[in-house]
């Protein structure tokens, strides 16, 4: 389990630089833990397909793993399989939500920066039902350390003000901690399937 970021008292307007030093701690364990990312990886789908009711045809938003995230392509390769159209994030812009496009076991991937890759234009947009959420530290209250952006917690704000929808955070156990840093604008997960344990907020 990762240590909690000791803040001062009057550390309310330094949360910025509070989660900052967070995230280079939490990057640097979810590294150590690179060696068995495959596994651990099967061992989330596994449990995301056993614990989390996912109905026939709900949209999936997934990601495109980068770096020591969990790879959640085993998972779309499965739920595309059983009939769940699949989607992947695409930045619009710095301060917006992200929107989903259209993306098939095989389809093409067109580079977008940061080492991130997305749909190509054409592929049709999507709004889902249920979103699986990639991060660097979570807490047992639902609340996760993204990396800075704000992109999910305005897209999950916005999609839960339109309609009912699922989000689930995905990661390895030992990026679990006490208590993330978090104010009004960072949105609660609703569960969280890690390789060793599904917890429901």
């Amino acid at each position: 389990m990762l240590h909690p970021v000791r803040m001062s008292p009057e550390a309310g307007p330094d949360l910025v630089q509070a989660k900052r030093a967070l995230r280079a701690a939490a990057t640097a364990v979810r590294n150590q833990l690179i060696d068995r990312l495959s596994e651990s990886s099967l061992a989330v789908a596994g449990k995301v397909l056993a614990t989390v009711e996912i109905p026939e045809r709900a949209i999936v938003a997934a990601y495109w793993p980068m770096g020591s995230e969990i790879d959640p392509r085993p998972l779309m390769d499965k739920l595309a399989k059983a009939g769940n159209p699949i989607c992947l994030p695409v930045v619009v812009g710095p301060d917006t939500g992200l929107i989903f496009r259209r993306w098939s076991p095989g389809d093409p991937l067109v580079p977008a920066g940061f080492g991130i890759k997305e749909p190509e234009p054409s592929a049709p947009e999507m709004l889902p039902d249920l979103f699986l959420v990639p991060m660097l530290a979570f807490d047992r209250r639902g609340y996760r350390l993204g990396y800075g952006g704000g992109f999910y917690d305005r897209t999950l704000q916005a999609a839960r003000a339109e309609r009912q929808v699922l989000a689930v955070g995905i990661a390895l156990a030992e990026q679990e901690m006490p208590e993330v840093p978090a104010d009004a604008h960072d949105q609660q997960l609703d569960m969280i399937v890690t390789d060793r344990d599904t917890i429901r907020i």
